[in-house]
């Protein structure tokens, strides 16, 4: 497949919302007449540029927008409004070219359980039109990273959660596709099996394929080289992780100990906290003058750290600096 020139994806001003849950239709009025309160906001007007050889991180909690935003860019939805292509295809007039070009895997990738990882793989390369012999020589190709060589007669229903999403993976690469969209491919997978697939896709990366994946886990930013960060459908940040934690504003005053929760409802109101989050065991308070805080603090017997702020950090921060908010 003969790779298009310029970015993997290049659109503007997506927006998508949805008819609200449970609204009662009103009389006279059509499915497509929905005043906007009739209607959740999922996407707010984003613009969005992938070059080839990057992986792009869309980071939020659930209900963010970036499931919405992924299955436009796979065109299984359409936009209310905007614009844009993929693989150098139109979003929507080119959606047949897309769809050959890219490789999708939803949140729910559906394997067939009662097929082996081998009769998995040579399904999909039946579906994307694969000879014999262009399967024989993929096929090669991907169990040099993905592992599953000794696995090949295992049902897929019998592998583990890690296993699975490799199989999933090497599925949707069976095509060799130009551009990878992952929808949140590490949920619910151990810590072991998490960092080998995110090896798996530098390497993937580092081989020029352009990957666009969502997460909830702030942690996996660091393997992204650039990130956004969305809530409510709206862009919070956009740019490298490190420097995207260089841009809080705030000192960062770290207290362990005790319940972080009583302490946040007592400490957030205290002068010189901007804001008191609890984050596990730990209690960051946020400030402008974090020697004067550290005097009040020990004033009250409280000992405190100065910390490092973390992605998790900013985005708190973002959200609370957010119009909506």
């Amino acid at each position: 497949m003969k790779k298009a020139d310029g970015p993997a994806i290049e659109v503007e001003g997506l927006t998508k919302s949805y008819a609200r849950a449970g609204g009662r239709h009103r009389p006279g009025r059509g499915r497509g007449d929905a005043t906007p309160d009739d209607r959740v906001r999922a996407l707010l007007p984003f613009d969005l540029t992938v070059s080839r050889g990057q992986i792009v991180g869309i980071l939020g909690p659930d209900g963010a927008g970036k499931s919405t935003l992924l299955r436009i860019l796979a065109t299984l939805l359409v936009p209310d409004r905007g614009r844009g292509t993929v693989c150098g295809h139109d979003l929507v007039k080119g959606y047949r070219q897309v769809r050959r070009a890219i490789g999708y895997m939803p949140q729910r990738f559906s394997l067939y359980p009662d097929l082996s990882v081998l009769e998995n793989m040579r399904f999909f390369a039946e579906i994307f039109g694969l000879s014999r012999a262009e399967f024989r020589s993929r096929m090669a190709e991907l169990l040099a990273f993905n592992m599953l060589g000794p696995f090949l007669d295992r049902r897929a229903g019998a592998l583990s959660g890690g296993m699975k999403q490799k199989l999933a993976l090497s599925c949707i690469l069976i095509h060799t596709p130009e551009l990878l969209i992952l929808d949140e491919p590490t949920t619910g997978v151990d810590p072991v099996s998490r960092a080998e697939f995110w090896e798996i896709l530098r390497g993937l990366r580092d081989q020029g394929v352009p990957v666009l994946v969502t997460t909830p886990y702030m942690d996996e930013a660091q393997h992204c080289d650039r990130i956004c960060l969305l809530h409510e459908g709206a862009r919070l940040a956009e740019e490298a992780p490190e420097r995207i934690v260089e841009s809080f504003p705030y000192s960062l005053a770290v207290l362990r100990g005790g319940d972080p929760l009583m302490r946040q409802a007592e400490l957030g109101t205290l002068e010189g906290v901007v804001r008191a989050v609890a984050f596990g065991d730990r209690l960051h308070l946020y400030t402008r003058d974090l020697p004067a805080l550290t005097s009040r603090l020990a004033a009250r017997g409280l000992e405190v750290t100065a910390g490092r702020p973390t992605l998790e950090d900013v985005f708190v921060e973002k959200m609370g600096a957010a119009p909506d908010a």
